[in-house]
C-alpha cells in the first residue's frame, strides 16, 4: 500500500536504520533515538572519540553565535537551516533570550523533526517561531516559504550549522549558499560550521566511512579551503574561520584555549 512516502523518508522514520538527527541527538545527550541509532553511534565513537566533543562544541557554538547576533549584532531574524532534533537551548530559545522580539523559521526535511516540530514553536509572546519542511537543497522553496514569516528587507542571520556537509557536491553546496545570502540584505549574517578532516579529525574519514555504509544521510568532511569558500563576498568576523570550539570562547583563562574539534566554524556580515 501506497503511504505517500518517499523512500528517502521512510529510511529517517525506519527505526532500524541509523540516521543523523537520532544519532547526534544520542551524542548530545538526547532521548529520541534507537537502539540501531546507539550503535551506530557507538561504532562510531569507537573509531573517533573526538566526535561526542565536536557534537557538543557545534551545540555550544550555536548559542555563542547567536547570543552575538541577537546582542551587539542587532538581528532580531533568523533562518536556521538543518534544525535538527530539538534540544536544549534552541535558536529560538537563545535569540529571544536576548531579544524578545525575534523571529525565527526552522527549517528541515526529515520527518521526524517534523514530529517533533511543535516543541520549537513555542517562542516568547513579543516573537515569532515558524518551521519549514524543507530540503537545504531547495534554497528558492525555503526562501519562498520563510517569507511568509521573515521581513527581507530587513536583516537576516542564516544558519547552516552542520548541514551543508550532507550536500556531497562541493559546487551545489557553495551554490546553496550563494542563492541564500543573495537574498537577504546588506547587515545580514551567516553562521555556519562543517566537518573537516583537519584540526586532528583524521581518524574520523575511517568512522565517515563507516557512517556512509551504515547510516543516512551519507556526510562529506571538507577542508578549511573549501570550507572558506562559502564566505565569499562575506566580512568574516574575528577570530575568523577557525575550530568551532574556539570561536569566541567563554570563561577561558588567560593563556588558554579550549579544546580544538574537528569542526570548523566561522561568522561573518554581508556588506
Amino acid at each position: 500500500m501506497d503511504d505517500g512516502q518517499t523512500p528517502a523518508e521512510a529510511d529517517e522514520l525506519n527505526p532500524h536504520i541509523a540516521h543523523n538527527a537520532r544519532v547526534w541527538n544520542y551524542w548530545l545527550g538526547g532521548k529520541d533515538h534507537y537502539p540501531a541509532d546507539r550503535e551506530v553511534g557507538d561504532r562510531v565513537f569507537g573509531m573517533f572519540p573526538n566526535i561526542v566533543h565536536v557534537a557538543r562544541a557545534d551545540r555550544a557554538f550555536l548559542g555563542r553565535a547567536v547570543r552575538h547576533l541577537a546582542g551587539e549584532a542587532g538581528v532580531s531574524q533568523f533562518l536556521d537551516i538543518g534544525t535538527g532534533l530539538p534540544t536544549v537551548d534552541n535558536t529560538h530559545e537563545v535569540a529571544q533570550r536576548v531579544r524578545p522580539e525575534s523571529r525565527i523559521v526552522y527549517v528541515d526535511n526529515d520527518p521526524l523533526v517534523l514530529l517533533h516540530a511543535r516543541a520549537l514553536l513555542s517562542g516568547t509572546p513579543e516573537g515569532v517561531t515558524d518551521y519549514i519542511d524543507a530540503d537545504a537543497r531547495d534554497p528558492e522553496a525555503i526562501l519562498r516559504a520563510a517569507a511568509k514569516t521573515l521581513d527581507f528587507t530587513r536583516p537576516v542571520a542564516v544558519m547552516l550549522l552542520g548541514i551543508m556537509n550532507f550536500v556531497l557536491d562541493v559546487a551545489e553546496a557553495q551554490s546553496v549558499v550563494r542563492r541564500l545570502m543573495a537574498a537577504v540584505p546588506s547587515g545580514s549574517y551567516l553562521a555556519l560550521t562543517h566537518p573537516t578532516v583537519e584540526l586532528g579529525g583524521e581518524a574520523n574519514i575511517e568512522a565517515m566511512r563507516f557512517w556512509n555504509e551504515h547510516a543516512r544521510p551519507p556526510i562529506v568532511a571538507r577542508t578549511g579551503e573549501e570550507i572558506a569558500r562559502f564566505f565569499d563576498g562575506l566580512e568574516l568576523l574575528e577570530p575568523g574561520l577557525v575550530s568551532c570550539s574556539r570561536w569566541r570562547p567563554e570563561a577561558v583563562g588567560i593563556g588558554d584555549a579550549p579544546e580544538q574539534v574537528a569542526q570548523y566554524g566561522a561568522v561573518a556580515r554581508k556588506p
